[in-house]
């Protein structure tokens, strides 16, 4: 497909319109305090803007409907975990979170488990939402070059310039009003494209007719272990993702903050959905298109040519808004968790600010080089395996912090953020075609948690009543 003049007024209207809108939130951005969490400041639609700005992504569309094309319904658990995982975020953790006053993950964690534990999870968790900005990479570069003759390369370096403009200067303020105004135009994207795949298809009739129940209507076509360990990372990847927990952070109040998740749970479903009915749309009638195509491709194909220019820019948007989000979640850890504590203590707001926007740039252009060697590859693959890195290094750990305090140990924290994203990393490694190695590093992290606590706490007893 090529772009006629109206797509590219199209593109070029809504490419404007959020770029005025990023530069407006840098004029909000006065401290460190209000790059990283928008000087707690944050509406509930501002904290919906930044989780949803990052949460749906690339992955949860564009990847989203590749998976659907290739297996059915079972792509709907990134959308749906991280839904799920939203409510338990809301309603389960963001009085603690908000009431901490931290700024990162680690952070909170340190308050119970020393400082040893703070450069641990932070690169850990760094590293696990790294993969997501490889993801978000990919996702661009299908997107341009399914409607122009770019080299992947090439497309992938304009994301880069879009990254900056979007968050380089209004950090959180950029990710959350950037977040709002893309939230409405994709949440229309998706209901427009859903809506026509549906009726296109010929509506329930016509998907049952075209597939077999089995795997296209299971929400577990590929397996058990494979689609309930995806679902289940997005919940323990969203719980543990410092992305949501800075958004969490930035609101006014804790009822914003609380339902600020709640609305993000909310929206989330609906988008997966509407990027499956064109997947499967799209298997039916164009079965020889490129798997990471499929959702722009029956953009241009099937809307006036003025309304697919703006829902391409939305798309773009989309995917650049979860790169930007995931990369100022990395920068915050680095510069907090790691430069200032640990080589510029003393550090004025001026030089955190710098550093932190330093970082991003850096963040985002390795990603390019590791995206470079992985083009064609499964997007969502890399999503579902940085969710369960993030949770298998910080979830047990913080929620012993959060709501066991007095039973875990030091000791037992350390060793659980340590050894799970390390039993992780090195499963998917040993036996890339067994279980998910989600369930084997989440196993060692609670269980080294709860063993080393009950060990060091007793030992720890005994000293104390030794005379």
């Amino acid at each position: 497909m090529v772009l006629n003049t109206e797509h590219i007024i199209g593109i070029v209207l809504t490419m404007f319109l959020m770029t005025a809108v990023g530069l407006y939130s840098s004029r909000k951005v006065k401290t460190a305090e209000d790059f990283s969490t928008a000087g707690r400041k944050a509406t509930a639609p501002i904290v919906t803007g930044t989780i949803l700005g990052t949460l749906v992504s690339g992955a949860s569309t564009i990847g989203t409907a590749q998976l659907a094309f290739q297996f059915g319904f079972c792509a709907w658990w990134f959308t749906l975990g991280a839904s799920i995982g939203c409510v338990i975020l809301g309603l389960g953790m963001t009085r603690r979170l908000y009431e901490s006053a931290v700024e990162t993950a680690p952070q909170y964690l340190v308050k119970t488990y020393g400082a040893a534990i703070g450069p641990i999870s932070s690169i850990f968790t760094s590293i696990g939402i790294f993969l997501n900005v490889i993801a978000q990479i990919l996702a661009f570069s299908a997107l341009l070059t399914s409607f122009s003759s770019i080299h992947p390369m090439l497309a992938a370096l304009i994301g880069f310039f879009l990254v900056m403009a979007y968050v380089l200067f209004g950090g959180v303020w950029g990710t959350g009003l950037t977040g709002v105004v893309k939230l409405i135009l994709l949440c229309a994207t998706a209901l427009a494209c859903g809506v026509t795949a549906y009726v296109m298809v010929g509506g329930v009739s016509g998907l049952t007719a075209a597939f077999p129940s089995f795997p296209w209507f299971s929400l577990f076509g590929r397996g058990f272990g494979i689609d309930g360990a995806a679902g289940f990372s997005l919940i323990v990847g969203v719980l543990s993702s410092q992305t949501y927990i800075q958004a969490i952070v930035s609101g006014k109040n804790a009822r914003e903050s609380r339902r600020g998740a709640l609305m993000s749970s909310f929206l989330t479903p609906p988008i997966g959905l509407g990027c499956i009915l064109v997947g499967l749309y799209m298997r039916i009638n164009f079965p020889g298109t490129p798997s990471s195509e499929v959702l722009p491709l029956f953009v241009l194909t099937f809307f006036p040519p003025l309304l697919a220019g703006v829902m391409l820019a939305t798309l773009m948007i989309t995917v650049v808004g979860g790169w930007a989000g995931l990369t100022l979640g990395i920068s915050t850890m680095l510069t907090k968790d790691i430069y200032q504590q640990f080589f510029r203590s003393r550090a004025s707001g001026k030089e955190i600010l710098l550093a932190q926007r330093v970082f991003l740039v850096l963040i985002s252009l390795v990603g390019l080089f590791f995206a470079s060697g992985n083009t064609g590859s499964l997007i969502l693959g890399w999503s579902f395996l940085s969710m369960g890195l993030r949770g298998c290094t910080v979830l047990f750990p913080l929620l012993g912090a959060m709501f066991f305090p007095r039973w875990v140990s030091p000791k037992a924290g350390i060793a659980a953020a340590l050894l799970g994203p390390l039993v992780d990393i090195l499963w998917k490694i040993v036996y890339p075609q067994g279980i998910d190695p989600l369930y084997p590093g989440l196993a060692v992290s609670l269980s080294v948690l709860v063993v080393v606590s009950l060990f060091t706490m007793k030992k720890s007893v005994a000293a104390q009543q030794t005379p």
